[in-house]
């Protein structure tokens, strides 16, 4: 019998759980429609491109204002690929679903793995979101109505941001926290992370995936907070979604809750963002208040 790694998986069982792209075959076709949903919000949209978040050479992101007048709800929005892999003009497709509802859509730029630590990429992560507390009205944002999302990795970085103590970071204006936000695919607990395939190029520490998992955070204070999967994902997913909303739970000024997608694997989870049309966005929408 091969020797368990994690829990009741072997080393192969466990990194196929969290081998996306030979789970699902046909996932290049869907990055690149993605790549060219942005390349046409880009276009279209009139956005402010490289905005300066931080003094590091990675400290960007792509602001798209709202459609009509302001003051808007802005989402700002963190990619997926592991840590590693793609950057912000990967989820620019996002602001085609958004913006002509009259949602500002921002987003963000960190550092890769391994450059940094996690550590970082996290701190990025909240720097990039407390700039937009700061900043929003600057592009007819509301401060008030900022909600943070991400997309696998990114899911993980957005509920590391949920789980902030804003009053203790100096960049934001006292009494501005996020208002909520969405969890698309993530991965709230890192240990597993840390024992399969990944971490050979991560080399995350034991100490480094325990302090970073959103797990092992205090729950924020308040917030309506999505933890949505698909349900093609496999275990590994569903019981990272599940985990999170246990340990945080909910109360009177705090709603965490997991939303499982029967039909969707780990990249189509996301493509209906960038349809304005879309059941997904009129959900994210309401979640916000907005509808």
């Amino acid at each position: 019998m091969t020797r368990p790694v994690y829990r009741h998986y072997d080393q192969s069982a466990l990194d196929a759980q969290y081998n996306n792209r030979q789970k699902v075959p046909g996932f290049q076709a869907q990055i690149d429609r993605r790549g060219s949903d942005g390349e046409h919000a880009r276009r279209s949209l009139s956005p402010r491109l490289d905005v300066r978040y931080g003094p590091g050479a990675d400290d960007l992101l792509n602001v798209f204002p709202a459609a009509g007048s302001g003051p808007a709800p802005v989402l700002v929005f963190i990619h997926g690929g592991y840590w590693m892999a793609l950057g912000k003009d990967s989820t620019d497709y996002v602001a085609l679903g958004l913006v002509p509802h009259g949602v500002a859509v921002v987003n963000i730029d960190y550092t890769l793995m391994p450059k940094v630590r996690m550590d970082e990429v996290v701190q990025q992560a909240r720097a990039a979101v407390a700039w937009t507390l700061a900043n929003a009205a600057s592009f007819g944002g509301d401060p008030q109505r900022v909600w943070v999302a991400g997309h696998s990795a990114g899911g993980h970085l957005s509920m590391a941001v949920a789980a902030t103590d804003w009053a203790t970071q100096s960049a934001v204006p006292p009494g501005l926290a996020p208002a909520g936000g969405f969890s698309f695919s993530g991965l709230h607990d890192l240990e597993p992370i840390r024992h399969c395939y990944l971490n050979d190029t991560l080399a995350m520490s034991d100490a480094e995936a325990r302090r970073n998992s959103p797990i092992l955070m205090s729950a924020p204070a308040q917030g309506d907070w999505t933890l949505r999967v698909g349900g093609l994902e496999g275990p590994e997913y569903l019981r990272q979604a599940s985990d999170l909303a246990a340990a945080w739970g909910s109360n009177g000024t705090r709603r965490v809750r997991v939303e499982v997608v029967s039909d969707a694997d780990h990249f189509s989870i996301v493509a209906p963002l960038a349809d304005p049309a879309s059941a997904l966005v009129g959900e994210v929408l309401a979640s916000m208040g907005e509808r």
